[in-house]
């Protein structure tokens, strides 16, 4: 008695597919995800009409008064920002391109300029002021 051999079919399952469309995924989540940097410190910015979106650097000083300053997430007064900035190594600051300064509405324009020269005088000089959009003038 001669037994035929019956041929099993391969079953292959290709991921090449699957693999694209997680991939796609990852680069979607990732592109509009939005980063914020300063969770804990809320400001009240002041209007502009006329702003531009700029490309966010690894610099933001965030000013709510004369004895709180934020450099990114840590806080230090108008003499410790000058320190800190001054510590700096020339190819942290050369990497910096743009400093964000964001600053409370009820900020003097007195310590604005303080903070500004601050800056000019360590070598920083991108630097753009973050408003809130305003709808139409005023």
């Amino acid at each position: 008695m001669r037994f035929k051999r019956r041929l099993m079919p391969q079953a292959v399952a290709d991921l090449v597919p699957m693999i694209d469309v997680v991939f796609q995924l990852v680069i979607f989540f990732m592109v509009s995800s939005t980063f914020i940097l300063t969770p804990g410190i809320s400001l009240i910015l002041p209007g502009s009409s006329t702003s531009e979106p700029v490309a966010m650097s690894r610099l933001v000083v965030t000013i709510i008064s004369g004895n709180e300053i934020y450099l990114n997430k840590d806080k230090y007064s108008i003499s410790g920002l000058d320190k800190k900035l001054a510590s700096l190594s020339s190819e942290k600051k050369k990497n910096i391109r743009t400093v964000v300064v964001e600053g409370d509405r009820a900020v003097s324009y007195n310590l604005m300029i303080e903070v500004l020269d601050v800056l000019r005088k360590n070598g920083f000089k991108g630097v753009n002021l973050k408003t809130r959009e305003v709808k139409g003038g005023s």
